[in-house]
């Protein structure tokens, strides 16, 4: 194991340039080709398949990254919509966040940038959204420079083929990493595209978080965790996720084929997606909806869902009634002021509107 910073250095320049040729043609020959963002040197395409790559499963992102382009076939497309058809179509993509950041970078794109990606890694870096590793990316892949990636798949395999052990809980030791991933690069510029694609197929198709598929792995003779006969305990990261708890009771209010909906303040989870009325507690739902004259609702199964750093049980308690209630609640264009104003969405409707993923499955079923 590799103990310090300076020795890792050491062992990368060791390893250059056979690490890096060794990849590129290990990419080439057996890597991934069929994906829709590979192979082209669009920067929107590739910023986009980037984002909704983020900490998303390559099948869940195939389906969506099509219906997006039909949508927003490039970027002035994108800066110009309203920021709610965004949600709505990055809908059950989850990380929502990455939306609005998609949709601010689309605009200093136009704005600052005269609707041209910038070139360069570093000015890729100063948009919304786009952090080290992603810029790299789009700089890697759209216009040949050599710069370097680093998300959790690359530090993987990076970590284990020098053997970092060191704990990339500090920073201190992730940057000595990031420092290593320089030195490795190819030496010429147009291998880039194919050496930043083989690091994410390595990492996602060999060199697995467990039960790593070592003798396919280009790097089978270099990897020195593999000599040490223990791949799987690198990368070393001792840091948790500190996990929160969240209970909330929902309003589940039906008038004919409609349901009632209100928006999300513009930060926190789920900020400006669609929702039904939030809770703190039973008694408070309850008191709401006697104020309101709704009929007493029933409880329905509740729902928990799992989010990165949260994990949030929801209650629906649905209400279903006749009439009155466009009065009771907000009077289209009354201005009234209540925790519940919103507006009614026909539930044939849900898919045209920015919907979080468990409120959409239970209002659909």
């Amino acid at each position: 194991m590799v103990d310090s910073s300076h020795e890792l250095q050491q062992r990368a320049q060791a390893l250059n340039p056979d690490l890096a040729d060794r990849l590129v043609a290990w990419q080439r020959q057996e890597g991934r080709h069929h994906l829709p963002w590979q192979g082209v040197r669009d920067p929107y395409r590739v910023w986009l398949s980037e984002i909704m790559l983020q900490q998303t499963q390559v099948s869940t992102v195939l389906v969506y990254f099509d219906r997006f382009l039909a949508r927003f076939p490039d970027v002035a497309s994108l800066a110009a919509a309203p920021l709610d058809d965004v949600l709505t179509l990055w809908a059950g993509l989850g990380y929502y966040t990455r939306a609005r950041n998609l949709h601010k970078c689309a605009q200093a794109v136009m704005v600052e940038h005269g609707g041209q990606f910038p070139a360069t890694a570093e000015l890729l870096e100063t948009l919304p959204g786009i952090g080290r590793s992603t810029a790299a990316a789009i700089a890697s892949f759209c216009f040949d420079e050599r710069a370097t990636i680093l998300d959790g798949n690359v530090k993987r395999v990076l970590t284990r083929v020098m053997a970092w052990g060191q704990d990339l809980a500090l920073s201190a030791n992730e940057k000595a990493l990031w420092q290593a991933a320089v030195l490795v690069l190819p030496r010429r510029g147009r291998d880039m595209p194919s050496y930043t694609q083989g690091l994410m197929d390595l990492g996602a198709t060999v060199c697995t978080q467990r039960k790593p598929s070592c003798l396919m792995c280009p790097w089978v003779d270099l990897c020195q965790a593999r000599v040490l006969g223990a791949p799987e305990t690198y990368p070393v990261k001792t840091r948790k996720l500190k996990r929160s708890k969240r209970e909330s009771w929902c309003l589940w209010v039906e008038q004919g084929d409609a349901v009632w909906l209100v928006q999300r303040p513009g930060t926190g989870v789920w900020a400006s997606l669609w929702t039904l009325p939030l809770f703190d507690s039973e008694a408070d739902l309850l008191a709401a909806a006697a104020a309101l004259g709704l009929p007493e609702p029933e409880a329905q199964p509740v729902v928990n869902h799992v989010l990165t750093h949260l994990d949030w049980r929801l209650h629906p308690m649905r209400s279903v009634s006749l009439t009155g209630l466009n009065e009771a609640l907000m009077p289209h264009g009354s201005g009234a002021d209540t925790d519940i104003a919103g507006r009614w969405v026909p539930l044939a409707k849900l898919a045209s509107i920015g919907l979080p993923a468990p409120f959409r499955r239970f209002l659909e079923s």
